[in-house]
């Protein structure tokens, strides 16, 4: 049989194509591909379970739902890395239970965390805030490495806690490296942090990347770090020493990394920077309370050389979308069972329901009993606090342990601190400019709202609200003073204090003992050190006492010795004029209250 010329072309076109298929095929057998997957959880605090043992109802997201999503991934892909990046230790009874018990069992986020299979974590200020017992006995319980390279011993210059770790999957090798926000000494009582030095996130970073490239020599370089997306926040810039919230700075400065983990300011973040080297950089976070998890997906190309390269997509998972785990649940239900039992327990009884948001707008029986605790225990002449709850309230009748995290939800220690007349007085101006906005007549707003450039107030499609300024927990009044607030004057004329409640003269030349919290007291919101003018580095010698345990503590002790408790305004000071207070808390309330289930951040 003979063949056109045309058909024997043809044929051997189709067979030149089908050794080069071939050739293609087997290169590609030769470069192999592994898909890892990294999930990072962060600013947990305290949602273990999906039950807010605080309002006694359920919640949407906690451990048990991370640990469901994170067991289907495992199921999908054996190439799993579980890290954490700090802050699990306060916010629910459900840890508070275990800090305050420490000595007695296992903390339940050892058991829990170990349980996960957790890879790596990171420790936060709030776990420094649990003090050194409780951390030091997690870092032994733990099954895998909390980390944080610039927490430095005093006793020996080097790491208190390991600085990175390698893993190891499907032959790529992971360097993790932790960092710690180096504010703790501006927040937290130094006896919780004895022994231990904070350094700057940037310099740490250098020296142990450069460390880690050299005797590890790791495929993929991860960042860790318990500190803010944002490191202008705070008044704070690219060149402040110990910046709070340095992540991205580190990840722009130090050649190297591949990913960078934020957590610490519970906003959500996934994006790609360049760094001064021209690198890519992804830099993902969660928002906190186990709504939702970081992940990245990295895609490893090895070559027949043996030589890889990486891809990495970062993706931000629900956490609601997934159900809790049951296996996680019958593990833990003796644990649920007992921290049930103790939020249960009846403390006294509250003649009258106290609301927080009163504490807005001026004296309110929500903060003042707060005043009233730390003026009994302190024994000081002026004490000062904030609200530390945005709406929530105190119902009349029985109280238990549980309510006592709405009324303080913080574990901070209270001081007693010698303050000067004038300094009293620049701290509340400070206070009030960060609180009211200065008025120009009766309809204007009362209360400092964010403002767009345009002079617009800023609504909050998330919250659902209008914005605040500031925070409301830097909103501190005073007890034991009578003064008044004008608001219609500028910051550094508002305040006017007229005598201490007693009627004795009060004198700006005169060293008074004020009761403050351990927050404030090392600096945190900047009233004593920008407001009152006094140095940083001297805060602690101004501090005459201190307690050696959380203030809570010492309201549920107050508490139990009153059969009843009848709730009373005991701070003098009042808002003028008057007529325009009146009209602008109207308002106000409206703009911010349109729906009460939600809060400000």
């Amino acid at each position: 049989m003979k063949y056109s010329k045309n058909y024997r072309t043809r044929f051997l076109q189709i067979i030149v194509a089908f050794i080069f298929l071939s050739i293609i095929a087997c290169n590609n057998k030769q470069q192999e591909e592994t898909l890892i997957k990294i999930i990072e959880t962060s600013d947990i605090h305290g949602s273990v379970f999906s039950y807010d043992f605080i309002e006694n109802r359920e919640k949407e997201t906690s451990l048990s739902n991370i640990y469901q999503y994170v067991t289907e991934e495992r199921e999908k892909n054996e190439n799993v890395i579980l890290l954490d990046n700090g802050d699990i230790l306060q916010g629910q009874p459900s840890v508070y239970y275990s800090n305050i018990n420490i000595d007695n069992q296992e903390h339940i986020c050892s058991k829990m965390m170990n349980y996960m299979h957790y890879d790596a974590a990171t420790i936060g200020n709030h776990d420094i805030e649990a003090g050194h017992v409780v951390y030091d006995k997690l870092v032994k319980e733990f099954n895998f490495p909390w980390m944080a390279a610039n927490a430095i011993s005093k006793k020996n210059n080097q790491p208190y806690f390991k600085p990175y770790t390698i893993i190891k999957k499907d032959g790529v090798k992971i360097a993790i490296i932790g960092l710690i926000t180096p504010g703790i000494p501006s927040w937290l009582p130094e006896n919780l942090w004895k022994g231990i030095a904070f350094d700057d996130m940037i310099e740490s970073a250098e020296k142990w990347v450069s460390k880690i490239s050299t005797e590890e020599n790791p495929d993929i370089l991860i960042g860790l770090f318990h500190a803010g997306f944002d490191y202008t926040y705070a008044n704070q810039d690219e060149n402040t020493y110990k910046n709070q919230n340095a992540s991205v700075l580190v990840a722009k400065r130090i050649k190297g990394f591949d990913v960078v983990f934020v957590g610490h300011d519970h906003k959500t973040w996934n994006k790609k920077i360049v760094n001064n080297f021209g690198d890519t950089v992804l830099v993902l976070g969660p928002q906190n309370a186990a709504k939702e998890v970081a992940t990245v997906n990295v895609i490893v190309n090895r070559d027949k050389a043996n030589k890889l390269s990486c891809k990495f997509k970062g993706e931000i998972v629900e956490i609601r979308n997934y159900n809790e785990s049951k296996d996680f649940n019958k593990k833990f239900e003796s644990d649920y069972k007992k921290i049930k039992e103790f939020v249960n327990k009846p403390i006294t009884y509250l003649a009258d329901t106290i609301f927080s948001k009163d504490a807005l707008f001026g004296p309110s029986t929500f903060v003042d009993l707060v005043h009233k605790v730390q003026l009994n225990k302190s024994k000081a002449q002026i004490s000062f606090t904030a609200p530390l709850s945005f709406n929530t309230s105190l119902n009349k009748g029985t109280i238990y342990v549980n309510d006592m995290f709405k009324l303080y939800k913080f574990e901070n220690f209270l001081y007693t601190m010698k303050l000067s007349g004038n300094e009293i007085n620049k701290y509340l101006e400070y206070s009030y400019n960060l609180w009211f906005n200065r008025m120009k007549d009766e309809n204007d707003n009362l209360l400092n709202f964010k403002k767009d450039k345009n002079g617009e107030i800023v609504f909050s499609e998330k919250y659902k609200s209008y914005q605040l300024a500031s925070n409301y927990f830097n909103f501190d009044a005073a007890a034991g003073i009578k003064y008044t607030v004008d608001v219609s004057k500028p910051y550094g004329e508002r305040v006017k204090i007229i005598s201490l409640s007693n009627d004795e003269k009060f004198m700006l030349d005169k060293n008074y003992n004020v009761a403050i919290n351990s927050y404030r007291g090392n600096g945190g919101g900047g009233h004593l050190v920008f407001g009152a003018g006094i140095p940083k580095d001297e805060l602690s010698k101004r501090i005459v006492s201190s307690t050696n345990r959380d203030l809570r503590y010492y309201i549920m002790q107050y508490l139990e010795k009153n059969d009843t408790i009848h709730p009373e305004i005991i701070s003098d000071w009042n808002i003028i004029p008057q007529e325009w207070c009146l009209k602008g808390k109207q308002k106000d309330t409206e703009l911010l209250f349109l729906d009460v289930s939600i809060a400000i951040k």
